[in-house]
């Protein structure tokens, strides 16, 4: 329901912290997060499971691209040095290069993934509110620290979040921050020196995450929310994987196979964060069909980054746009490299819009049936990421050397109007839906 963009843009902040590391310096910021806290958690988690004792170790013993944290004490360890406790991975396998050409289409492995994943949360009550649980020190500062992220990168998610209640937000930012993370593993600074066994290691550390043996103050955050939200690992499990297709992969044979990519790295985003912004309990809708709302928005936004994108990922040499359809257009690789704004690419390029306006009115369906706190953020991406697409459309479909961007101005206006469509009950029919949907645009 949020989105990370493939693409990562260091903010100035952020580019001073990692030249000061080149340098052996610590960030300004470091002193705040390196204070030692020493409380245990007084509550059992799901499951059994429970987060480590709060203990902040040595400056510098952690960094993935720009966002470090600090080690976590107790019982955590370094990535891989333990065996893994839980059940191996069931990842949604890409196919092979050549593969049989009858194999089960991405969309319908990944509807499975969906499937499941509404199965686990129709077995969990739908509740308005989540009961806060008091916090050590500790966990306060690592949620703080992931709030501070989130506003740093996502400014106006971060500011759609402050409708949901303390819990739910916390751990939003929480998602947020460790899908951040996984993303700068391929696209961060420390991008160059990523193997495939470095993003192993990373889902070893998830794994241990998951089983309440946290390495880091943002891992903290993250196994205390799913300690306390029906959270599955699979969709983390799977966005690894999108990584792992980044590193070997820069073109795509057909759409079916960019679907799958924008499932890994975009869509697993919206069925980690359902069970956490939870569904309404005056919701008539079934769970598949929040999820696969949530899948919706998270495909329509990668798609989005990508259709914005095309002339930035071209310069590094990787094409995320399917071959068979450029080659229907009589467009090819020289067209893209070469920046070429033609009738046939303006053609391509409004199907590729088409497409993923489709995704953005499927991603509406599931944003109506979230609890009412819920819906402002998920609203706010909806309308601020379709309207990059009114951006590239205004940009005369040259998406190779102009940026399309949505002024300051046209995003302060969507976030009013994103709370008044967060407003309209899931209780309301289509038609009326549509109406209030209408008077808004």
């Amino acid at each position: 329901m949020m989105s990370t963009s493939h693409a990562v843009k260091q903010s100035p902040a952020c580019a001073a912290r990692w030249r000061r590391r080149q340098h052996g310096q610590r960030s300004a910021d470091a002193p705040a997060r390196t204070a030692t806290f020493s409380a245990r958690h007084g509550r059992q988690r799901r499951g059994g499971r429970g987060v480590a004792p709060c203990s902040v170790r040595a400056a510098g013993s952690n960094t993935i691209g720009c966002l470090e944290a600090e080690a976590w004490g107790g019982a955590a360890h370094a990535p891989g040095s333990a065996p893994s406790l839980l059940l191996p991975s069931f990842h949604v396998e890409a196919p092979a290069p050549g593969g049989d050409a009858l194999a089960v289409p991405s969309e319908q492995r990944v509807q499975e993934v969906v499937l499941k994943q509404a199965a686990l949360a129709a077995a969990a009550p739908r509740t308005a509110r989540i009961e806060p649980v008091p916090m050590d020190g500790g966990l306060k500062a690592a949620f703080h620290r992931c709030g501070e992220v989130c506003q740093e990168y996502a400014k106006t998610f971060y500011l759609a979040t402050q409708l949901m209640t303390p819990e739910r937000r916390r751990a939003i930012w929480a998602i947020y921050v460790w899908c951040r993370r996984t993303d700068e593993l391929v696209d961060g600074p420390n991008a160059s020196h990523i193997s495939a066994v470095a993003l192993d290691r990373w889902e070893s550390r998830l794994e241990d995450i998951f089983a309440g043996r946290p390495y880091d103050m943002l891992d903290a955050a993250l196994s205390d929310t799913v300690a306390n939200f029906p959270v599955d690992i699979q969709p983390f499990r799977d966005m690894i994987e999108g990584m792992r297709m980044d590193l070997k992969k820069s073109r795509y044979r057909s759409f079916d196979e960019l679907y799958l990519y924008c499932y890994y790295v975009a869509g697993t985003v919206g069925l980690m964060s359902v069970p956490v912004m939870g569904i309404s309990p005056d919701s008539r809708a079934a769970t598949e069909t929040v999820y696969k709302g949530a899948l919706a928005l998270g495909l329509a936004n990668q798609l989005t980054n990508i259709l914005r994108d095309v002339g930035e990922d071209a310069r590094r040499g990787r094409i995320y746009l399917p071959q068979d359809e450029l080659e229907m257009a009589g467009l090819s690789d020289a067209d893209i490299l070469d920046g070429r704004v033609t009738d046939e690419w303006r053609s391509f390029m409004r199907g590729q819009i088409t497409r993923a306006r489709a995704f953005f009115r499927q991603a509406e369906e599931g944003a109506t049936e979230l609890n009412q706190e819920s819906r402002w953020p998920v609203w706010a991406s909806l309308l601020l990421y379709r309207q990059i697409l009114d951006e590239i459309e205004a940009n005369d479909y040259n998406n190779f050397t102009r940026r399309a961007y949505v002024p300051k101005t046209k995003k302060l206006m969507a976030l009013p109007k994103a709370y008044l469509r967060s407003l309209v009950p899931p209780s309301s029919s289509q038609a009326e839906r549509q109406r209030h949907h209408s008077s808004l645009t």
